[in-house]
């Protein structure tokens, strides 16, 4: 994280020590004595877009977006190059924090990326195509790594539906960090990033319901899934879904499912008897009928689906304990 000058002059020794100085207090958390430091460095080499820079990266960590902005603009104001400074990237996230939608476009057009509609266009930057990947939600706590949406470089729809001890929600919005920490591989070769979220940006009004269903098949629950989607919302079997990793496993290259092996992933640190895939098999790796199963729907129409599930299939279907958590 420490980012030292290749512009027309070398960075004094005060400036180094503060910005060394500061960078160590962010890692401690000490984000106010880091940005007195910080300030500092920019009052002693202010035509250094490193000093801007550090102090957006600051202000981003904080999440004061306004701040974060004003000293990324400086920052791009002093850049020797024209396109692929990070600097740029942490513009567009402050922007898309703010929802400046012209200086994002602007930010990201000048990284590098296409953004449909060009400088003409002053909305949210839609239509980008760039496909799924997965977020780190609460990294700094109990994190959790769900899928989504991007929306645009700097935006998540969490398309998951995430344990209730994250806070989060199907369908809402993340602002995340630009660079990954970690990769999600399916056993089509396909990798995808795992990007650490920031803050909520949009909520959903969507309540999570946690219910343990009796599904006599994996079938049988594929059909709950299906008709939950059909109806515009989501189910997922957490029994099967939901690993437990430690943070080394989390943040390098995983495979994003756990398979049909005979033997069990060695990097899966659930226990029997709890949720993840090692909690839910038998010896013979046959399927347990009892499913512990999170639902994303209004409560108006939660019970519903649940009875129309049952009523498709009544001798291998059945459900109770419905909660909501979240």
């Amino acid at each position: 994280m420490r980012i030292f000058g290749k512009g027309r002059h070398r960075p004094s020794a005060s400036w180094r020590q503060a910005t060394d100085r500061a960078f160590t207090l962010i890692g401690d958390g000490r984000y106010e004595d880091a940005g007195a430091l910080l300030t500092r460095a920019a009052d002693l080499e202010p035509w250094l877009s490193e000093s801007w820079f550090n102090l957006a990266l600051l202000h981003k960590f904080r999440h004061d977006w306004e701040q974060a902005r004003a000293a990324g603009l400086r920052a791009v104001a002093l850049l020797d190059r024209e396109t692929g400074a990070p600097d740029w990237w942490n513009v567009g996230i402050a922007a898309t924090a703010l929802q400046d939608w012209p200086l994002a476009r602007r930010a990201w057009q000048a990284y590098g990326l296409r953004v449909p509609g060009g400088a003409a266009v002053s909305g949210e930057p839609t239509g980008m195509a760039l496909g799924s990947a997965a977020v780190r939600l609460s990294p700094e706590g109990e994190a959790e790594v769900v899928w989504g949406r991007r929306l645009d470089p700097a935006r998540l729809e969490v398309l998951s539906i995430p344990l209730p001890s994250s806070g989060r929600r199907w369908g809402e919005v993340v602002l995340h960090d630009g660079v990954p920490h970690g990769e999600r591989t399916t056993a089509a070769g396909h990798a995808y990033p795992v990007f650490d979220e920031i803050e909520l940006w949009a909520p959903s009004p969507v309540p999570t319901w946690v219910v343990l269903l009796e599904a006599a098949t994996e079938d049988d629950r594929d059909a709950l899934e299906r008709l939950a989607a059909d109806a515009g919302f989501a189910a997922e079997d957490w029994s099967s879904s939901v690993r437990l990793l430690c943070r080394m496993c989390s943040e390098s290259r995983m495979p994003s499912d756990e398979g049909d092996e005979e033997h069990l992933d060695p990097h899966d640190h659930s226990e029997p008897g709890h949720p993840g895939p090692l909690g839910h098999r038998t010896d013979g790796l046959l399927w347990v009928p009892e499913r512990e199963c999170g639902l994303a729907a209004p409560a108006s129409l939660v019970r519903g689906l649940l009875d129309g599930w049952v009523a498709d299939s009544p001798d291998s279907r059945d459900w109770r304990d419905l909660e909501e958590v979240c």
